[in-house]
């Protein structure tokens, strides 16, 4: 046989490890939705696994941040109060109006104007002291008023291509990398086969032997992106796991996304309204808002003798029903989220740069883990086929 031939192996074999680890790691990431019908069909492991991951976020890592109130000290709560003042003081006699159109729409009408002004002029001067009552107490509380497990993984259900993002960003060199190296690893690998195929020229030779490169080289190159877990020295190499060598720039990255897509100030404040807590959050603005009307002597007394305490109950519940749907308008307002996502992002890549290898690896490794062999026994078939090929290549070359 001759020499070109047998070149010819680690060549393949170098084809094969870098096209299986590309497929690997396409494979890990879509499709994002499943195709196929039953048990034939595939979906990216990383979209499918995004909820489980949202719990191993958590569970090892946000949790070891601290609580939400410390990362809600970071946010400057005097910020948030001027915004919700800045936001609410230009409506404030909208809302007013759209309140008591709905309940008493004739006395409204009726009502003298200078008695409106007074009403508009009283909320206004006490809406100051208790929005920064209420941010100052959410403050306190914040860590029981979100569900941030359940948060993240709502969110990351409905959008399970934000962590497909936050890998692909966050790693973009290393899995890069992963695919280089496939290359070569299977030319070693091809060339080992050199002289096995030498001196045993099976037909089943190839076949094998490709299977055992493509599954290899996809072991080795998941391996190689989480171990060693620490700096270790090897000839005049030092080596450790292509993820865990960069954790401080990953992190940044980590960080960055995770704090614009997913734990924004508008997220964080939908989770205490309308999460399993969500009625403690209203009882909380209510208790704030209340004295706008209660302190509000105009206001009772017109209240009180025009619709009676029924129609003056009533009235207090609209007004904090609108009250709670102004705090919602308030933190969808992409520019503050905008504002603000640097200070969360700033705490969480903090905290990721200050975990141990171990820690910081099982951030990402589970996502990896639990499909391994399937993508490694997917490299292996294709390997196998195009150690067939090879094999049906190098025999016709002989003839």
């Amino acid at each position: 046989m001759s020499d070109l031939a047998l070149l010819s192996l680690p060549i393949m074999a170098a084809t094969v490890g870098w096209f299986t680890n590309w497929l690997a790691i396409k494979m890990s990431f879509y499709p994002v939705q499943f195709i196929g019908v039953g048990i034939l069909g595939w979906q990216g492991v990383i979209p499918r696994k995004a909820e489980k991951m949202a719990h191993i976020c958590i569970d090892r890592t946000l949790q070891q941040f601290g609580d939400l109130n410390s990362v809600y000290n970071k946010l400057e709560p005097q910020r948030i109060a001027e915004q919700v003042i800045s936001q609410v003081t230009p409506r404030l006699d909208e809302y007013i109006d759209e309140v008591m159109y709905e309940i008493q729409p004739v006395l409204w009408d009726n009502l003298p104007l200078f008695v409106k002004n007074r009403i508009y002029q009283w909320a206004r001067e006490q809406l100051p002291s208790r929005v920064e009552e209420l941010v100052e107490d959410f403050g306190d509380d914040l860590d029981e008023l979100v569900d941030l497990k359940a948060l993240l993984s709502r969110e990351l259900e409905k959008h399970p291509d934000l962590m497909n993002r936050i890998f692909q960003q966050a790693g973009a060199v290393e899995l890069q990398s992963v695919i280089n190296r496939g290359a070569i690893i299977g030319g070693i690998l091809g060339a080992a086969l050199i002289p096995l195929w030498i001196r045993f020229p099976e037909p089943w030779l190839l076949p094998v032997g490709g299977f055992a490169i493509g599954f290899l080289t996809n072991w080795v190159a998941i391996t190689l992106i989480f171990a060693p877990l620490r700096p270790r020295r090897i000839l005049f190499w030092k080596v450790q796991g292509l993820f865990l060598r960069r954790q401080p720039e990953i992190s940044d990255v980590w960080a960055r996304l995770v704090a614009d897509e997913l734990i924004t100030v508008e997220k964080v404040a939908d989770a205490m309204l309308n999460g399993r807590h969500g009625d403690r959050t209203r009882a909380i603005i209510q208790k704030h808002l209340r004295p706008l009307l209660d302190n509000s002597v105009v206001m009772k007394l017109t209240a009180q003798v025009t619709v009676g305490m029924t129609g003056y109950t009533e009235l207090k519940k609209a007004m904090n029903q609108k009250a709670v749907l102004a705090t919602k308008d308030v933190f969808s307002d992409p520019a503050f989220n905008r504002e603000r996502a640097p200070v969360v992002a700033e705490v969480l890549s903090g905290q990721m740069r200050a975990l141990g290898p171990s820690e910081f690896q099982d951030i990402l490794r589970p996502a990896f883990r639990e499909e391994e062999l399937q993508l490694m026994i997917v490299g292996g078939i294709f390997g196998a086929l195009a150690g067939l090929v090879q094999f049906v290549s190098l025999v016709h070359l002989s003839f």
